[in-house]
């Protein structure tokens, strides 16, 4: 059985002054949602997830990736990706994690957008309304740090606690102003090594 879709949403945020200062290129922030039937709700505790993980996430994947590229226009537009789930209270966090955490759910948006660094994320548990937390990253390089963007939003009845919220985020462009480097000059002034960020 394939997973049920309750409704979809995709939101879109444009920042044309942050910090008081116009921006010189306005950051568009974009967001697709899928709200979902929770396919082990009422089940006890399932030790086997794969099945519904393999007829949910690849659906999921297809139908967000579709909703962001429509959204922003093209894959390679897209600068900044991320990936976020919410499970409803009776909900366990695993069951966020089963969706989204599988290279048949990103590997869909991983490859419409080209990109090679992995998807940033976010699986949490929460009643309607809770914080839907999208962290984003340069689809191409992690330690691009005007990249590091976050989108918060919520939906106003979901999940229900017999649902999940799966969300995928994306960027065009980075922080407006962004001004405190990348992660490289960090590794340098410390005399690490690229292939061994934390010096251990």
């Amino acid at each position: 059985m394939s997973i049920q879709i309750r409704k979809t949403l995709l939101q879109v945020e444009t920042t044309l002054i942050e910090g008081g200062k116009a921006a010189p290129l306005p950051l568009k922030l974009y967001s697709a949602f899928a709200v979902v039937k929770n396919p082990w709700a009422g089940k006890g505790f399932v030790e086997d997830l794969k099945p519904e993980i393999h007829a949910g996430a690849p659906v999921l994947g297809e139908l967000l990736t579709r909703m962001i590229i429509e959204a922003v226009g093209s894959g390679k537009a897209v600068e900044g990706y991320g990936k976020a789930a919410v499970v409803g209270l009776d909900g366990e966090i695993e069951h966020a994690s089963a969706l989204i955490h599988t290279l048949r759910f990103g590997n869909h948006y991983r490859n419409a957008v080209g990109a090679k660094s992995y998807l940033a994320f976010c699986n949490t548990r929460g009643p309607a309304n809770a914080p839907i937390m999208i962290p984003l990253m340069d689809k191409n390089d992690e330690g691009r740090r005007s990249h590091y963007l976050t989108i918060q939003t919520a939906i106003a009845d979901a999940p229900a606690a017999d649902e999940i919220v799966v969300a995928l985020g994306a960027s065009v462009g980075g922080r407006p102003h962004h001004r405190i480097g990348d992660r490289y000059q960090d590794l340098k002034d410390l005399g690490h090594d690229v292939t061994n960020p934390a010096g251990v």
